[in-house]
This record gives C-alpha cells, structure tokens and sequence, in this order.
C-alpha cells in the first residue's frame, strides 16, 4: 500500500524534573569525540565515541543508534516468537490448528526451513509462471493484470480520499521497474551506469537459475521495459506534490485515459466494484497503457515473470536468495552478508501477523502506565508548538487561527491500537510451500485493505505495528502515531533528567507535530482534507521561508561531487527544525519554573542547555557504507544522520548560545541567512 505517511525513528515518554540528585545525565562519555571541537564539527564531536565502538560489521550497510535499538528490539521479539515455534514443532497436538500460535509457529518454521526450500526448487513459483506463458492475446492482459498477486504495471490500493477525508477510495500508483528510483534508468554518472551493468548481469543470472532460454536477450527486454517505465514515472520531488499525485475521476474518464486496458474487466477480476478512484501519477499509467498495446506480447510476459521471480527471490533456494542479496546488498548497498536467518524469519511473521505479535510484545514489554505518561509530554510538546504558532510574526491572524485547530485537533496515538487485528481468515499450513503460506498471506492483506474501499475511515486503524521502532504522522488523518517499540534509550531515558530527554524524545515528538506543517501536511487541513487553510500572503512567506531551508540542503557535499537533495528531503528538514524549535521551547519553560541556580547547573562538564544538543545528535549516532551513501541519496526523503545534526544545528540560535559558536566556526550561518519557519 502507498501511503501518505512521515514516519521518523522515534521515541517517547514523560520526563521527570532534573531536580532529582539521584538522575543521571543521560549523556554517556564513550560516545563523545573530545578530540574534535564542538564548534566545528558537531557530530563528529557527539557522536564519534558512539561511531568507533559501533563498527559497520559485514551485515549491514549502515548501523545507527536507532538500528541498535532495533535490533535489541528485534531479539525481544524473537524471544516470544522463538518460544511459540518451539512448541509447535514439539508439542504439536497441543497446539490447537488454527490460533495465533500454530500461525505464527508455523510461519517462523517454514521461514527457518532452507532445507527444505533447497529442495523444493523453484516448483513453487511455476504454477505463477505458467499462468503467464499461457497468455496467448493482448484481450486476456486486462483480467489477468486484475488477478495478479506477483506482477503489475502499476500499483492499486484502498485509502483516504484526499478531498473527503472520512472516505476511502481506490488509489493508484505506479510501479513496474525493480530498481525502484527512475534515476537508476536515466542518470549517465558513471556510479549509475555501473549500477545498471550490475543489474543486467544479476537478472540474466536470476532468468538462468529459473530454466528460462535467451536469457541475455531476456535481460536486455528487461532493461528496455523498465527503462520506458521508469522515464515516464515521476521523480521522488515529483511525488511529493499531494496536488499533482491526486487525480480523482470516474472509470468512464479513465477508460478514455487509458483506453488500452479494460478496466471494467480489469476490476471485476480484482474483484471490487467502484464508480470513481484517484490516479496517482497520469503520465505514467499512461505510458504503461500505451506499453500493453504495442510492445510484443511476449516481451511483456517476459517483464511480468521476471517480476513474479523478483518477488519471489528471498523465498526460494539458497542460491536465488544470494544471487539477489549479491546486487540489492553488496552492489547497491555495499553489504558485505545477509542478515542471519532468525532475523529474516522474525520479519516474514512481523510482516504476515504483526499485529498478533505485538499484542504479546506490549503484554511483556510495555507498561500500562508509560502510556499515559508519553500522553502527557505530547501534550507539553503541543502546547509549545501552540506558543511557537502564536508568536509567529510571519503569519497573519487568520492563519495563526487555521494552523492552531489543526494542532489541536491532532490524534494521538501511544503504544498499541484499542482494538487488535483479525487474523482468523489468515491461513497458514505448514504442508504447504513457505512460497504459498507467503502468496495466502499476500492475499490476505490485499482482501484486508480493499475491505475498506468505499466505506468511512477506520480512525483507529494503525499503519505501524506496536514492536516497530519508528513513529509516523499521516496527513490524511492529521494523526501522529507513537508504537511501544521505540520507548528505550538513546530516545528516552527515565533516569536521565529534563535536558536530556527532551533533546531526545522531545525532538521527534516535536518533529512528528511539524509534520502536519510542513511543506507537504500544510496542504491538508485539521480533517485531513487537501483544502487550502492559508492566506496567499501567508504561503507565499512560508514559501519563501522553506525555499532558504531547500537551498541550504542543496549546498551539502555527501560524497565527492554528490549533493544533498534539498527539494526531496525538504519535508523531512522542516520537520526536524521544527522539532528542535519546539522542544527547546518546552525544555526552557520547564526550565524557568525552577530555581536560578539549577538552570544553569553542569554536570558531566556540560550545561542542561549543552545537554539537549548532545541528546539529539547522539539519536543520529551512525556508520554508513560509501554504496549506501549513494543509494540514500536517490531514494531516502530523510537527510542522512551527519546532516541531521550538522545541517540542522546551525540554523538553530540556541545552538548557537549554548555552545558559543562564534564566526570563526566553519559551521556559523549568520542570523539574517538562517531558516525560520515555525
């Protein structure tokens, strides 16, 4: 499903007031590199203790603060799932055929089994596969397109209509290139060119290993198709536009759009009945409709099989899964091995029976009360971001008005959903191929959201699981969403005091908040409904403002000759300038109510005003690869953690106060050039 969501590796929790002797800072000296000047390199000086004791190892491309997190979460959750698949494959009859726990038992079983997959071969996926050589007419493409699980031009999914918030509706959105970024297809650097070589190579290989003949041609067909596709998908700047991307007609007008499918057909195979839905990206489902009348029907089936063996890669032999991890890990990402088997396990069951999985982790791992606790500070959060709106000199009134009861008109979301899933119809058979229990549960999903489709929202739907480590904000619903999984250090601490925590959690609540103000949630309003809230004098000075925030972006260097997206990561900037902004205004109000003596305090050598930076840097704590540098660039609407810190920080004034940044400091941005938005 493509969803309109901000998400951001998140924490949350009330804090304490650091008046408390007993409290600790919170800021751990290991991780500092006192040998660098804070005033010059920021991160480096927060951050490079963290970065020598935490080496990339040959699994990952990049590790963080927050992949530390999650990956002491993931074991918790293995912890559960590992006790559940041991008692399946032990006690069986004690395990009644059908509960959670034969699901889960046996997913996590079958996902362990290689064995038994390098056995199986490629049988799985050939009943698939033969569907599509048995196409023998273009006039078949339409219901076949419409009963696909495994290969498609383009992308259909049910969610808010983004004009009439309280509804659903059919959503389209386009797909059809495995690379994923149309950049891939079209840049002429020498890196991409290099990337593209790597591909043709991989997926030659890929047709080989499934007894496909001509594969070299097969490849090149590959290249070609996808290529067409990708030129005529729009870029990531592109699909950042809310406007652009929604394109609500009826299925009359879109057949006279798209008159080379029969979507009347199309949609009856899917098996939904609709009058209306909203065409995600024109040019692009165009140009697919144009493919499916003129290139060779067999060069279209052998696009659509190569599509249904990309997906089905990870889920088959031992020697598909690597030929797969050589280009997407080592070529593109520079990782050196897969990731250990349990952990690709605990995925498949967290992706298939997430929900079912989380209602054990928060029984374990979440407190009852941390809920209302982490209530309380998002309310502390909001009203400073409610002062920050009102002290707005930039903003008219009017707006000031429209921007506060949209803040407080925000859902909250803590820890875990009210009301769990429903995975009774969910059938998982360990007779039958892990590839099929994959496809039942692919089903599962796809008849899961198109449920949905003409009926109201489900206001308490969730789009994260509980055990994630991550948070989000959806515009649509004008809802931020914390799950249990994100609730431990470096994101909160309970022991450590004020400074601290709301460097930290503070931070992300307030970047989550901002979310709905940035230059993408500011086009929805407190429903969720893409209406214009602004005066024309108001955008047009928010404009000007988030155009020094883009601009300052471009002008980073993240590899040799390779900048920063400024446009791209644009939403994700504004946000953690704003959530800096917020919550240093929270932590200075909570700070003025104590006594002159305790606002200035230090301890561990720094001030609490000194603290709150070194918390939030010590969030984007990280080692990356020079590959996945690369390929974050193109793909991730997130700056990457150096410049979380040392992009965002100098536009930040308590920054400059806190550490006494002066002019010599090659970090300095003087106060007339600095962001101001919210």
């Amino acid at each position: 499903m493509k969803k309109i969501l901000f998400p951001l590796v998140l924490l949350t929790l009330m804090t304490t007031a650091c008046t408390n002797p007993q409290q600790t800072t919170g800021i751990h000296p290991e991780n500092l590199d006192t040998t660098v000047v804070p005033q010059y390199d920021f991160y480096q000086f927060a951050c490079g203790g963290w970065m020598a004791n935490n080496p990339l190892t040959p699994e990952y491309s990049r590790f963080g603060s927050f992949d530390k997190l999650g990956l002491q979460n993931l074991e918790q959750v293995n912890g559960l799932i590992q006790e559940i698949a041991d008692k399946v494959k032990g006690e069986r009859l004690k395990v009644k055929d059908g509960s959670i726990e034969q699901k889960i038992g046996d997913m996590y079983n079958l996902a362990m089994d290689t064995a038994r997959r390098d056995a199986e071969g490629i049988a799985p996926v050939q009943p698939t596969l033969a569907e599509i050589a048995a196409i023998e007419s273009r006039e078949q493409l339409s219901v076949a397109l419409g009963k696909a699980m495994d290969y498609s031009l383009w992308a259909m999914y049910v969610d808010a209509d983004a004009m009439n918030s309280s509804m659903n509706i059919m959503n389209e959105y386009q797909a059809g290139f495995s690379l994923g970024e149309k950049e891939y297809y079209i840049d002429e650097d020498e890196h991409t060119r290099s990337i593209r070589a790597a591909y043709v190579a991989y997926v030659e290989k890929m047709f080989d290993l499934f007894g496909f003949d001509h594969v070299a041609e097969r490849a090149q067909t590959v290249l070609r198709m996808e290529t067409r596709l990708a030129k005529a998908a729009y870029s990531n700047v592109e699909l950042r536009d809310p406007q652009r991307n929604y394109n609500k007609m009826s299925i009359d007008e879109l057949q006279a759009l798209v008159p080379q499918v029969d979507w009347k057909a199309y949609f009856a195979a899917l098996g939904v009945e609709l009058d209306s839905l909203s065409i995600g990206q024109i040019p692009h489902l165009q140009e697919a409709g144009k493919m499916l009348a003129d290139e060779p029907l067999d060069d279209l089936k052998t696009l659509f099989s190569w599509q249904v063996i990309e997906g089905a890669a990870s889920y088959l032999t031992t020697e598909i899964y690597m030929t797969s991890f050589d280009f997407y890990g080592r070529v593109l990402s520079g990782t050196e091995e897969p990731r250990p088997l349990w952990k690709r396990a605990v995925g498949i069951v967290n992706g298939t029976l997430g929900e079912a999985v989380g209602q054990m982790y928060v029984a374990k791992y979440f407190p009852e009360e941390n809920k209302a606790r982490m209530l309380a500070l998002v309310k502390n959060l909001q009203k400073a971001l409610g002062i920050r709106i009102e002290n707005l000199a930039w903003m008219s009134r009017e707006t000031k008005d429209k921007a506060l009861e949209k803040l407080n008109a925000m859902t909250i979301k803590i820890g875990y959903p009210d009301e769990w899933r429903d995975y009774s119809k969910l059938e998982i058979n360990a007779e039958n191929t892990y590839y099929a229990n994959l496809q039942r549960a692919a089903k599962f999903e796809q008849d899961y959201s198109l449920s949905y489709l003409g009926k109201p929202v489900d206001k308490k739907k969730w789009y994260m699981t509980p055990q994630t480590v991550n948070a989000y904000y959806n515009p649509s619903s004008n809802e931020i969403c914390f799950p249990a999984g994100i609730l431990q250090y470096p994101f909160f601490d309970m022991s450590a005091d004020d400074a601290f925590n709301y460097g930290a959690i503070g931070v992300v609540i307030g970047h989550e908040m901002t979310h709905g103000f940035d230059d993408q949630g500011c086009q929805f309003d407190k429903d969720g409904n893409m209406i214009n809230w602004w005066t024309a004098e108001d955008k047009a000075a928010f404009d000007a403002r988030t155009k020094v925030m883009e601009e300052a972006f471009n002008k980073i260097e993240v590899a040799p000759g390779v900048h920063a997206n400024g446009a791209f990561t644009l939403g994700e900037n504004i946000a953690d300038h704003g959530g800096l902004q917020v919550s240093y205004l929270a932590f200075t109000l909570n700070e003025e109510a104590k006594a002159e003596k305790d606002r200035l305090q230090e301890r561990d050598g720094f001030t609490p005003q000194q603290r709150f930076f070194l918390a939030y840097a010590n969030v984007w704590a990280g080692n990356i690869r020079p590959e996945e540098i690369l390929q974050r660039t193109k793909s991730d609407p997130h700056s990457l953690g150096r410049w979380r810190v040392n992009g965002a920080l100098p536009q930040i004034n308590a920054w400059y106060e806190a550490w006494n940044v002066t002019e010599e400091s090659p970090m300095y941005i003087a106060p007339e050039n600095r962001v101001s938005i919210w």
